[in-house]
């Protein structure tokens, strides 16, 4: 980390603030679907039930999903710790590359299941990981 009166400061914070955030969000959507299966499998099967194609894929998406929001989130959290101990990026970067993976997959089964709206909603997390990804190259 470096001082707060240095001139690289606020770039610091540009990395950590996005990244911490991401490491938020997927640690708790991705903890929510492992605590709670039953509910979030209840849910995505009720939103995919009007769309033929993705129709009885309902747990081995879930599974996909909540694997990637866990190993993104789990990703961004380790990056920000290096991003504070070392000032290394590498890590932070690669879990924002995968939490902008995970947001197009949401994306993806939002719009196919036709939910323009949660579809809309993602948008500004997409931005975010998009702003983690150009900090920490």
């Amino acid at each position: 980390m470096p001082p707060l009166d240095s001139p690289r400061f606020h770039l610091w914070m540009l990395q950590v603030l996005p990244v911490a955030y991401l490491a938020i969000t997927f640690l708790q959507s991705g903890l929510d679907k492992v605590f709670d299966w039953k509910g979030n499998l209840s849910w995505q099967t009720q939103l995919f039930s009007k769309v033929p194609v993705l129709r009885g894929l309902g747990k081995p998406l879930l599974l996909t999903l909540t694997v990637m929001e866990v190993v993104a989130g789990a990703l961004c959290a380790v990056g920000v710790l290096l991003l504070v101990a070392t000032g290394s990026s590498q890590v932070a970067c690669a879990g924002s590359m995968l939490a902008g993976v995970t947001f197009l997959s949401l994306v993806f089964g939002q719009r196919v299941a036709k939910d323009y709206a949660g579809a809309a909603g993602i948008a500004p997390y997409f931005l975010v990981s998009l702003a983690a990804i150009y900090f920490t190259r």
